[in-house]
């Protein structure tokens, strides 16, 4: 998304919410937010390395090159809904998104953890503490925390795909209206 070697640099390491899934990636949120940043003067070129079906173990993996190939200023950490979808274990998706937090942290980025919510169905019990995972791990590393990527859109199908997971092209725009105001306080023109 650019070439600017004067611009700092914001990761966006996700799944398929942030990779595009099924639709133009041209029309993904961070492709947006790229476009955002530059129409209001921010000098920040976008890396999006999103990954449909990436888990917080996967995010893990690719951290440590991900920084070292991008030297971002911020990461914005959108993993952890394929780890619910999956029922995989709490405890693991803690201990993950905490590496990812504390690697992006030790290289000097400020970081923007995006929360996930999950439908009932595998109890109230792992629903609760999916979602207080995101809170904890923010509150443990000091950083920026949006809730919930998917905010104000529950119920409202036709902003999602027939698979009822992932947005429409023309619900990118509301995404990135519930990223931009966590995103503000960490990048500066």
């Amino acid at each position: 998304m650019g070439g600017n070697a004067y611009a700092a640099g914001i990761l966006v390491m996700g799944d398929s919410l942030s990779a595009g899934y099924g639709i133009d990636q041209n029309k993904a949120w961070p492709v947006l937010l790229a476009q955002k940043l530059k129409n209001e003067g921010y000098r920040y070129e976008v890396s999006n390395a999103s990954i449909s079906g990436e888990t917080t173990s996967g995010g893990r993996t690719r951290i440590a090159e991900a920084l070292q190939r991008t030297k971002p200023q911020v990461v914005i950490v959108e993993l952890g809904a394929n780890d619910g979808l999956r029922g995989l274990s709490l405890k693991s998706m803690r201990e993950n998104l905490d590496a990812i937090v504390s690697a992006s942290q030790a290289a000097g980025a400020r970081v923007l953890l995006i929360g996930m919510r999950m439908p009932p169905n595998l109890g109230q019990g792992y629903t609760d503490k999916f979602r207080a995972t995101f809170e904890d791990v923010a509150k443990a590393h000091k950083t920026a925390l949006l809730p919930f990527l998917l905010e104000g859109m529950a119920g409202q199908r036709e902003l999602f795909q027939a698979d009822d997971l992932h947005p429409v092209a023309s619900a990118q725009g509301r995404l990135l209206d519930n990223v931009w105001p966590q995103l503000l306080p960490l990048i500066h023109k």
